[in-house]
């Protein structure tokens, strides 16, 4: 089963969209002032700009597939589902747990492309591509990987005190192991609850929205076969 040349053209702007927004608002952010909210040459560090850098890439190769016609192997299948829920969690975790402590400030072009715009875009993208891919369900915990390593990568730059921003050896909030929460307490601000309680809360997140995704898939193609058979 192939996309058909509708489902080609969407995937080809969709990805076009994805890599646009994605090298612009890491170039906007790379240059702004390093007191804005990741802004300066330290955006490198967090998993925001690099989870935008990885589905811009696997934008960018996707789409030599698609205009070579390539066919690929399941590995690629597994890379592209990864990637595409690394950068929901951008997305989510920067609308309803970020962007609410920020105020109006979180809602900057940079942002918005970055945490809004990449993220939809590849989403949508991943339903039109993959819906004719056969995933197992086991392939779901594949998708922990990038935050995973993230999250020993910020805890490392905490402990030998990188700047991920001035005057801060923390990325988010939620990875500050130096807050009255700590590592496994509870406190009446935020972060309210430990770095170990957030990174469980996010794994189950990521893990909760691979089963979402494979599901989506799974209506899309029953429709799709459905409407074949009429």
């Amino acid at each position: 089963m192939e996309l058909s040349k509708k489902q080609k053209i969407i995937s080809i702007i969709l990805k076009l969209v994805i890599i646009i927004s994605a090298v612009v608002g890491t170039i906007m952010s790379a240059v702004a002032s390093i007191e804005a909210f990741m802004g300066g040459e330290t955006v490198f560090m967090y998993f925001t700009i690099q989870s935008n850098i990885l589905i811009a890439l696997v934008s960018l190769i996707g789409l030599f597939i698609i205009l070579l016609n390539k066919k690929v192997n399941h590995v690629w299948n597994i890379i592209k589902f990864v990637s595409t829920i690394s950068i929901s969690l951008t997305g989510l975790v920067f609308s309803f747990v970020l962007a609410p402590t920020m105020g109006i400030e979180a809602w900057s072009i940079p942002n918005i492309l970055t945490h809004v715009i990449v993220p939809i875009s590849a989403i949508v993208d991943f339903f039109i591509v993959c819906s004719i891919v056969k995933y197992k369900k086991i392939e779901v915990m594949y998708v922990v990987i990038p935050p995973l390593l993230y999250a020993i990568y910020a805890s490392i730059g905490y402990v030998l005190n990188w700047q991920f921003s001035k005057n801060t050896n923390y990325p988010y909030f939620f990875l500050n192991w130096g807050s009255e929460a700590g590592a496994i307490g509870f406190s009446s601000k935020l972060p309210f609850i430990g770095v170990i309680w957030w990174i469980l809360l996010l794994l189950l997140l990521l893990i909760g929205l691979g089963f979402l995704y494979l599901k989506i898939i799974e209506l899309i193609k029953r429709k799709s076969n459905k409407n074949n058979i009429e």
